[in-house]
């Protein structure tokens, strides 16, 4: 389901696109009983990898239904216990989308594309 997971946000990055939860579970064939915390755990790993790496977050690129283009308040909670200051959680995300958009073509976040 990683490397799954990977290939769609490095699509929605390079077309500067962001998707819901609910559609990137679908998306990824989650359905049943604990898809929210499949998807989560997967997305939090992402989160992990890339902060170890000095990367901008690509889960940034997934949105709550509600919460106006931002992720939900998980990703910040998690983005937080990574180290990173996310005070001004809007400031947070244009800047990891921006850092995100400027890879596009090099795209060193998923060797497999681009």
């Amino acid at each position: 389901m990683i490397a799954d997971l990977e290939d769609r946000l490095a699509r929605l990055c390079s077309k500067r696109e962001t998707i819901a939860y609910g559609a990137l579970a679908r998306d990824l064939g989650l359905t049943g009983a604990g898809t929210i915390a499949q998807e989560t755990a997967a997305l939090e790993h992402l989160m992990e990898q890339d902060a170890a790496n000095g990367h901008p977050l690509r889960a940034v690129m997934v949105v709550g239904r509600f919460n106006h283009g931002l992720p939900a308040p998980g990703f910040f909670a998690k983005a937080a216990a990574l180290g990173l200051d996310v005070a001004d959680q809007a400031g947070f995300v244009a800047a990891e989308r921006a850092r995100l958009a400027s890879l596009s073509g090099k795209n060193p976040l998923n060797p497999g594309h681009g």
